[in-house]
């Protein structure tokens, strides 16, 4: 497994697990399933996990704090804190107090059984809250230990420079991919003139550009199942993009998801993708995207091909677009 790093000292796998989907919005979740797939993720190089105390809630980071205890493998985890949901509810809140991170950071340190977390996010950021507030906290549970290195997802690039102006950000978090190229106009470039990581979330479009979920049909529990982009109107059309995408991995010779996965490690070296999986066959298939090779006439041909398939419906609902670029 290549490994990359992000920021100044945090050096991991190419490829992270992330594991949101083991716990909720993908569908009826199992848990024995899924240590399997964290287990094997450890035996494929990957040593990278991404996770949140809101994904369950708190079921997640319970995951892979078990996880954690029954693994000899060294492993980086990366949570996150500041949107706050009540069980079984998508509606959110977001609370970036500096009493409320500590608090949230305590917890999440026990859920998953260690001493200091490796990589700890504000998970969107309060645009009523100053972020020179929220960085202080944050500050603070690094000079104690608590957490090792800090970092900000779906933040805004003004924002950005005003958090990395009072402690080193190590890494932004925020969709990317294929079908999500927003970070590329003011983000990323931000992210790389301040020697920032950049972690892509829902590489694979949550799965779209596998080719999978073309009907709109979903399990019971799978949030896609609201989204704008999966609609039935805005799925007739975003299926260009897919013909695209398998046309160009049957050149290569790979599957769809391995060349959506190789055209982001492409952007840079700088850039780790995090695909989320709760089944084993997608996670080896994920996997081999490290051995796909796209070169400048390959990444050519997609820059045209996207250009002349524009993505149709936003991201989320308007519940999800909370402290998005904020």
């Amino acid at each position: 497994m290549e490994r990359r790093t992000l920021g100044r000292d945090l050096e991991v796998s190419a490829l992270g697990l992330g594991c949101m989907g083991m716990s909720e919005f993908y569908g009826p979740r199992d848990d024995d399933t899924s240590m399997q797939v964290l287990h094997e993720a450890a035996e494929l190089g990957i040593d990278f996990l991404d996770t949140a105390d809101m994904y369950g809630p708190h079921h997640n980071e319970e995951l892979i704090g078990r996880f954690l205890k029954e693994s000899s493998a060294p492993m980086k985890v990366a949570t996150k804190f500041g949107i706050v949901r009540a069980p079984g509810e998508y509606r959110r809140s977001l609370d970036n107090r500096p009493d409320y991170a500590r608090e949230a950071c305590e917890a999440s340190l026990r859920r998953l059984g260690v001493d200091q977390i490796d990589l700890y996010y504000v998970h969107r950021i309060d645009p009523e809250r100053p972020i020179e507030e929220t960085m202080g906290g944050l500050v603070r549970l690094v000079d104690e230990g608590k957490i090792a290195r800090i970092g900000l997802c779906e933040v805004s690039s003004g924002t950005l420079r005003r958090a990395h102006a009072v402690h080193p950000v190590t890494a932004v978090q925020t969709e990317y991919s294929l079908w999500s190229r927003g970070p590329e106009a003011e983000i990323l470039p931000a992210c790389r003139e301040l020697g920032i990581g950049f972690v892509p979330y829902s590489p694979l479009g949550r799965g779209f550009l596998t080719g999978r979920f073309q009907d709109g049909h979903f399990e019971e529990g799978d949030f896609r199942a609201a989204l704008p982009r999966f609609q039935t109107d805005a799925v007739q059309a975003n299926r260009r993009i897919v013909d695209l995408v398998s046309t160009l991995a049957a050149r290569k010779g790979c599957t769809p998801a391995q060349l959506a996965l190789a055209w982001l490690l492409a952007q840079g070296k700088d850039i780790v993708p995090i695909p989320g999986t709760k089944r084993m066959q997608y996670l080896r298939d994920n996997v081999r995207a490290v051995e796909v090779a796209l070169d400048e006439a390959d990444l050519a041909e997609i820059d045209a091909g996207l250009a002349a398939r524009p993505v149709t419906g936003a991201r989320y609902t308007a519940e999800g677009m909370k402290g998005v670029d904020a």
